[in-house]
């Protein structure tokens, strides 16, 4: 499907000089002279490569649909994470790399979305949230709840996060896996 240059958003998947690329930060560009332009942060797909990009309202680039799967997460071995297919049970192997900083979330058992493209892996979509324990964190300090103040905490994975005043060491939390942040204490 072919769509404008400025019509490229965040987390969508194009093909760009004969490979597959996913945009990771778009800002839209308004010089003081000349048209406008969006300025693209995209990462290769298939090797990891990063490259910033222009592209004209004027330019058209090929977004990609990927097919996406159902899969769990089994076990992490080397730089290799193994998948099953939720339907068929096949195991998939995908490279460590190809997920970045999300590999912090992946938990035994946990269900993700396997993106593929012409049958072959290519990414990772996790949940949106997941829940983790606090491992470390400051105690609260009275009267330092007034204030809309956060503290850091050491997550179970290692991931450090800033969190309210009240919230305590080996309490479960709810972490964005995109933004890296604290949502909500989990019930």
């Amino acid at each position: 499907m072919k769509i404008n240059g400025n019509e490229i958003r965040p987390g969508n998947t194009i093909q760009h000089q004969n490979t597959l690329w996913r945009a990771v930060k778009v800002e839209a560009v308004k010089p003081g002279k000349g048209p406008a332009y969006a300025q693209v942060e995209l990462k290769n797909l298939l090797d990891g490569r990063k490259l910033n990009e222009r592209f004209r309202s004027s330019e058209t680039v090929e977004r990609v649909r990927l097919e996406q799967k159902d899969h769990t997460f089994l076990y992490a071995e080397g730089d290799m994470l193994t998948f099953m297919d939720s339907e068929s049970y096949e195991q998939v192997q995908i490279a460590e790399d190809m997920i970045g900083d999300q590999r912090v979330f992946l938990q035994d058992g946990m269900a993700v979305s396997v993106e593929m493209h012409e049958g072959r892996p290519i990414g990772v979509a996790l949940p949106e949230q997941v829940t983790l324990n606090i491992t470390e964190t400051e105690p609260t300090v009275k009267g330092q709840t007034a204030s809309s103040s956060y503290k850091p905490a050491i997550l179970e994975n290692g991931l450090r996060v800033m969190v309210p005043p009240h919230i305590s060491s080996d309490t479960a939390i709810i972490v964005n896996t995109e933004t890296l942040e604290y949502v909500k204490r989990a019930d």
